[in-house]
């Protein structure tokens, strides 16, 4: 238990005190009470707002209930002072040995300190990636995977059970026009001069595809009609792109556990078994639809569809799940595998491009209908990435083939260069990625100052056996100066930020984290470039030097598990 766990989790106990005692009444909402650092470093260690919480449904004064509260707390052993400020917030600052002891958790957890029960195993299936398979995978889909992929670790850590999933859209056009667009190739592979139409994709990815169809086939499909091959022609297409896929994302470290098909929704029949429920409680009907707002395109006419009354569950208008002639429009294949995905999770999260925020609220609703409440919904919208090289923009089209491929910017800059600059702003906010600066080594490049620091750390441990060859005394904590408890007070909050980036669905939050404390660390190792003995390693002073070890070491493994949280590798040295 990490201290502000620990703090929050004897003020409950003393709370409970006070409730025998007859100093609050029993039965009062607590989940509103926190223990947080307090906005002002110089207020002190600890605040919390228990006073404030509970002091209207206690029908008592808030400052007089922190009187109470204050004087319970100043009893804690790890307790050195209690201010009560304002109306009746209650401010704490915590003995040295307290900070002392949370430096040696940190040792003593490695890798897990920071990992919490907060999740309870709650089953989260988070849906990401999902690209078409119709080519490989470019930096349009990069920011997404890697908001999803760093969300999944993030909510695992904090103790949820996880499914990563893929949907695998191959049941649209799309895919029709892949398996013609293939068709071309495996013609064009048997000898034939062929020119790529508007509408198709003209990718040279899909030449091996082409090839590999005519040495088993022949000429078999050559001028035989559509039906006889497009079926074949598309599952092959989708197989091989989703191999592609899959190995392009493997480049990024991220791996699904779950490959869901469109098509494969459809054939089971869950389309219409989600359909015949919804319409069962009176939820479907025959209707036509409002006209669009403002002026109306000229090809437009009132047309009778089915219709789920989507209105009833917070939507905007009831949506099309058929179209006037019986064929299922995509949102009714879409609720069915929403229906499909809830069978298993207690919620479900959905990462997405922040253009398809339009259906947000249809599938909300869908979900809402078809789980009676009982799984949550949230979708997580990415803004699309900007490449930048030479100071212009790189613009991309898949259908143009011109697009900028997820492996090729993998191969220029690195995995970790590009997962963790995804993460550098709020998944919602447009990003830029400039290809100069991402690689760039200064302080104003995130990567590099984060993993700078750890490959600062690790090189101590080389470092010390020259100036220390006969091994150095056990840390001693006591030694510490205020810059080092200081830092201690900043790896401390390392579970709450995880707790927080859980709770709100934000893995950037740990980027932003690791970049603060990298600062830190980085100002305190310059303290020694112009005074020696400020330095980790202190010539001549074993204990000193060990008790500073003791704290890079244990800024290092706080660095590790965040990058690790980020699918980002903490690097022992950097070139």
């Amino acid at each position: 238990m990490n201290i502000f766990a620990r703090i929050a989790a004897a003020l409950d106990g003393l709370l409970d005190d006070m409730v025998q005692a007859g100093e609050l009444p029993a039965g009062l909402n607590r989940a509103a009470v926190t223990v947080e650092p307090p906005r002002d470093p110089s207020h002190g260690d600890m605040a919390t707002n228990a006073a404030m919480v509970l002091a209207k449904p206690a029908g008592t004064n808030p400052r007089a209930l922190a009187e109470l509260i204050a004087g319970r707390l100043r009893a804690l052993a790890d307790v050195d002072g209690v201010e009560i400020a304002g109306p009746g917030f209650i401010n704490l600052r915590l003995v040295r040995t307290a900070w002392e002891d949370e430096l040696a958790a940190i040792h003593a957890a490695g890798t897990d300190y920071g990992r919490s029960t907060m999740g309870k195993g709650v089953r989260v299936n988070i849906e990401y990636v999902s690209a078409n398979p119709t080519g490989p995978m470019h930096m349009g889909h990069c920011r997404g995977a890697v908001v999803g992929d760093a969300l999944a670790a993030l909510l695992e850590y904090a103790g949820h059970s996880v499914i990563r999933e893929y949907y695998i859209n191959d049941a649209g056009a799309q895919v029709q026009t892949l398996g013609r667009s293939v068709h071309l190739r495996y013609r064009e592979a048997l000898g034939e001069t062929i020119a790529i139409p508007d509408g198709f994709y003209p990718g040279e990815y899909l030449i091996p595809i082409g090839q590999a169809l005519a040495a088993e086939f022949g000429d078999r499909y050559v001028g035989a009609p559509e039906a006889d091959w497009l079926d074949l022609f598309r599952e092959r297409a989708v197989a091989a792109m989703m191999d592609m896929i899959r190995a392009d994302l493997a480049l990024l470290g991220i791996h699904h556990d779950v490959f869901a098909s469109e098509a494969a929704v459809q054939q089971a029949g869950r389309v219409d078994a989600a359909l015949a429920r919804l319409e069962a409680e009176g939820l479907i009907y025959q209707g036509v639809l409002e006209p669009p707002k403002g002026e109306l395109p000229d090809d437009w006419e009132p047309t009778e569809m089915t219709l789920f009354r989507a209105t009833q569950f917070g939507d905007d208008s009831d949506r099309p799940v058929r179209k006037s002639d019986g064929g299922l429009t995509y949102f009714g294949t879409d609720l069915a595998y929403h229906a499909q995905k809830a069978e298993n999770a207690d919620q479900l999260i959905d990462i997405w491009g922040a253009d398809h925020a339009g259906t947000v609220k249809r599938i909300k609703a869908a979900v809402a209908a078809l789980t009676g409440g009982k799984v949550q919904f949230d979708v997580k919208l990415v803004q699309m990435v900007r490449l930048m090289r030479n100071g212009e923009l790189v613009r991309m089209g898949k259908r143009l083939g011109n697009f900028v491929t997820l492996a090729d910017v993998v191969e220029e800059v690195g995995k970790d260069v590009v997962r963790f600059t995804m993460l550098t702003r709020k998944a919602d906010a447009q990003m830029d990625f400039d290809f100069a600066k991402v690689v760039e080594a200064s302080k104003d490049n995130p990567v590099f100052y984060v993993q700078y620091a750890h490959a600062r750390i690790s090189s101590l441990a080389r470092r010390v056996q020259e100036s220390f060859p006969d091994g150095l005394p056990a840390a001693d904590s006591a030694l510490f100066g205020p810059e080092e408890l200081d830092l201690v007070k900043q790896l401390a909050t390392f579970p709450r930020v995880v707790e927080a980036a859980a709770n709100a669905r934000e893995p950037h939050r740990i980027a932003f984290y690791l970049y603060d404390l990298a600062a830190s660390f980085h100002g305190w190792w310059n303290l020694g470039n112009d005074q020696p003995e400020r330095r980790v390693i202190v010539a001549g002073d074993a204990g000193l030097t060990a008790a500073r070890l003791h704290l890079s070491a244990g800024i290092g493994q706080v660095i590790k598990n965040g990058l690790a949280l980020m699918g980002v590798s903490a690097l022992e040295e950097m070139n």
